[in-house]
């Protein structure tokens, strides 16, 4: 498959987006319940901020991959069959209600809703921000299962698709939530960048058995299949065309074998291993360590999501095997 930028950047920025909330928010809940100290979070306000810039980024970045954008609204109308529709309806609800949520720590507003069994009280902005962090999880969904329910794609039907758009997603976000927590709120950058090691690990795992899984897959099709001619010999020498077409322009990469070998070992390097090692020596000071760690995992999640287009062999390429 080609690779689209703006698919590229539409899923990473949500990525990070909701990994960030849910790294701040889970240390908040954890924090009620007097697992983690119980202190306000300085970085919850903007950490919402940041998760809706992201989000709003990921958004714009969408458009560009449309071909007539002002008819994009139409894509929610088939949200009973269509992954993509449930997507587009999923993501609003996500930022109305983590700009909610933000909107509340931003004013102040600690309007109980109830007290907790060890005295802490639950306010309106965590019952918001809960329902924000079922949203985030059900926004991560609807974004996997669009390449997840391909069947004719091979490399992306399966499970793994699913856990890898999770765990990449919530990894990132976490490992930017380190550096926002080593600058305001120090008392939880044990939990988050703790959090965000094995995040990063099981991201790497979860990729790395991917992977694996695609390189041993074979395509059920072949060339005489796929024009309903069984001779043993075929060999095509024309498109049939003068120019491209559409299918090539889309769904063919003209990318060579090293450009995808070395995208394959960057994005491991730097999406997984390098931040792990940088979080691991990092600590409540080290927010330039921290940041360079996101930093340099979202530029391996770039490269990530790049690849995980380029491998995906559509089975019309087994007819058009040579471009005019």
């Amino acid at each position: 498959m080609k690779p689209a930028i703006s698919v590229i950047l539409l899923t990473t920025l949500i990525g990070v987006a909701q990994g960030l909330f849910l790294a701040y928010y889970s240390a908040e809940l954890l924090s009620l319940l007097m697992i983690l100290p119980n202190q306000v979070l300085v970085g919850s306000s903007w950490a919402g901020i940041i998760s809706l810039i992201l989000l709003v980024g990921g958004l714009i970045a969408s458009f560009f991959h449309l071909g007539h954008p002002e008819r994009a609204w139409r894509s929610a109308t088939m949200w009973r069959t269509s992954w993509l529709s449930r997507e587009v309806i999923a993501l609003p609800i996500t930022m109305g209600f983590i700009f909610i949520y933000t909107a509340l720590k931003l004013t102040g507003n600690q309007q109980v809703i109830f007290s907790l069994g060890n005295g802490n009280q639950l306010d309106l902005a965590a019952v918001v921000g809960f329902f924000a962090m079922v949203s985030v999880f059900v926004l991560f969904i609807c974004t996997a299962m669009i390449y997840t329910c391909l069947k004719f794609l091979q490399e992306w039907h399966s499970p793994l698709t699913v856990l890898n758009f999770v765990l990449m997603g919530c990894a990132s976000g976490f490992v930017m939530a380190s550096a926002m927590a080593a600058y305001f709120d120090p008392q939880v950058f044990g939990y988050i960048s703790s959090a965000a090691i094995v995040l990063s690990v099981a991201a790497l795992i979860s990729r790395y058995a991917s992977l694996i899984r695609n390189k041993n897959l074979r395509s059920p099709s072949t060339l005489q299949t796929a024009i309903g001619i069984h001779h043993p010999n075929i060999r095509q020498i024309a498109q049939g065309a003068m120019g491209g077409s559409y299918n090539t322009r889309a769904f063919i990469h003209t990318y060579g074998p090293s450009v995808v070998q070395f995208a394959r070992r960057f994005f491991l390097i730097a999406g997984f291993i390098v931040p792990v090692l940088l979080l691991a020596i990092s600590n409540e000071a080290s927010v330039v360590i921290c940041a360079l760690a996101f930093l340099i995992q979202y530029a391996g999640l770039l490269a990530e999501r790049w690849y995980f287009f380029i491998e995906a062999k559509h089975p019309q390429n087994l007819y058009y095997q040579m471009i005019s």
